[in-house]
């Protein structure tokens, strides 16, 4: 797969292709139909499929401060997608420029200049150019007059839920990461570097990889879950992963704390990945460190029987 950075280096005798467009956080169950039928529609055409997708958070540009918590980095987005068959993971700058482009202006500018495209596929849901203003419909009608198709794909749902990276959000934000797991497909993943904590952890016998996430990481609620820890090429094991302020100990500091069960190794520095499973409990203040030391070893006991066992 080709990953492209904006459109001013397109290879050379570009031809035509079949586009779809979205941010694409979380590529999940309805992403994965969407993109699944853009890249059988390319393979019908014999030409390309590219998604584009955009970077920094168009929310974030279009009003500063509002940008939503991120399920997926742009390198996992491309990851997830070249699973697909993806042939181009295509981001483009999004700036304040790009934001006031009007609709018939993007269109022509970007999908038929630039893209030549043959196809568009998009959900029913899709807006672009300024003020949002255009839609499938507006879409439609470009492409009659420019010579390409258009497609809107229905949204998936599943027993009346939508599926979005709002909805997915929301899930994770309530620490429903079970409910998000069956969005996404697979679990909600965290990434971040191994960074040194105060070691209380270690001292009371449960030493922790801490994790520094980025920014605007979607961090699930407080508490405690079961998690597949993943370093060192995909190499998985077994966690349990509290997230929060440590009440027990006054802490005031939010964090990320795995204790990695069945090995002795020092993670420091590493970049590692906790797949969460299940919520195991709220965080919990308790009156004696005895307390709390009795309901941790109830964690990784039933870490254990949630989880089946470490795997390569």
């Amino acid at each position: 797969m080709q990953r492209w950075r904006g459109l001013d280096h397109l290879p050379g005798g570009w031809g035509r292709c079949v586009v779809t467009i979205g941010v694409f956080d979380g590529v999940h169950r309805g992403h994965q139909a969407l993109v699944g039928r853009a890249v059988e529609l390319a393979a019908e055409k014999g030409v390309p499929s590219v998604l584009m997708t955009f970077d920094p958070h168009p929310s974030e540009v279009v009003r500063p401060g509002s940008h939503p918590a991120q399920l997926t980095s742009l390198r996992q987005r491309a990851e997830l997608v070249e699973g697909l068959g993806v042939d181009v993971f295509c981001v483009v700058p999004f700036t304040a420029e790009v934001s006031r482009m009007p609709a018939a202006e993007f269109v022509h500018e970007i999908l038929v200049d630039r893209l030549h495209v043959a196809s568009v596929v998009v959900g029913q849901n899709f807006t672009f150019g300024s003020k949002a203003a255009g839609n499938v419909d507006l879409l439609r009608a470009l492409g009659q007059r420019f010579g390409f198709g258009t497609e809107g794909a229905d949204l998936v749902t599943d027993d009346g839920v939508t599926y979005s990276s709002t909805y997915i959000r929301a899930c994770i934000d309530a620490g429903d990461v079970e409910a998000a797991a069956h969005a996404l497909g697979r679990p909600h993943r965290l990434e971040g570097i191994v960074v040194r904590g105060d070691g209380r952890g270690k001292e009371l016998g449960f030493p922790t990889a801490n994790l520094s996430t980025t920014r605007f990481a979607a961090v699930p609620a407080d508490g405690v879950y079961s998690c597949w820890f993943i370093h060192a090429g995909g190499r998985r094991l077994r966690a349990a992963v509290s997230v929060g302020t440590n009440p027990t100990f006054s802490g005031r500091e939010r964090r990320v704390e795995a204790y990695v069960l069945d090995v002795d190794e020092d993670f420091y520095g590493q970049r590692v990945a906790l797949d969460f499973v299940a919520r195991l409990r709220a965080m919990e203040r308790y009156d004696t460190v005895e307390a709390l030391l009795d309901q941790m070893h109830k964690d990784v006991a039933e870490t254990r029987d949630i989880l089946p066992g470490a795997g390569a």
